[in-house]
């Protein structure tokens, strides 16, 4: 089974550069995470990964500054990984919409993967 949170928007100060620190700048966020289910058939929250919390994780890391979208990525995965038990495999992607890049019209992006053991 997958849950999946799509082009989730966010303001941040993540970057190296001075401006991107002061102004910030405009994220998306994707995240796929798999995991096998303890039961058959899914009827409680209790059962499943709560795509609530998973945003909690995402929201306090978009928060939180950090230089590299390598690193960001990175900690996504691993906290999602730790906080659920039942999740097998992690999917992070972020975009930073605007580079501070003279004539770049275009958008980069930063994933990982990450599985469990």
């Amino acid at each position: 089974m997958r849950i999946s949170l799509n082009n989730l928007n966010f303001h941040g100060y993540h970057g190296i550069f001075e401006e991107e620190k002061k102004l910030g700048n405009q994220f998306k966020v994707t995240i796929h995470i798999d995991f096998t289910p303890l039961v058959e058939k899914v009827e409680f929250l209790e059962q499943t990964i709560d795509y609530v919390s998973v945003y909690s994780i995402i929201k306090d890391s978009m928060n939180t500054p950090t230089p590299l979208l390598e690193t960001l990525v990175c900690l996504i995965a691993d906290k999602v990984l730790k906080q659920h038990p039942i999740a097998e495999k992690v999917f992070v992607e972020i975009t930073k919409l605007k580079l501070p890049i003279p004539f770049y019209d275009g958008e980069t992006s930063v994933s990982i993967e990450k599985k469990r053991g």
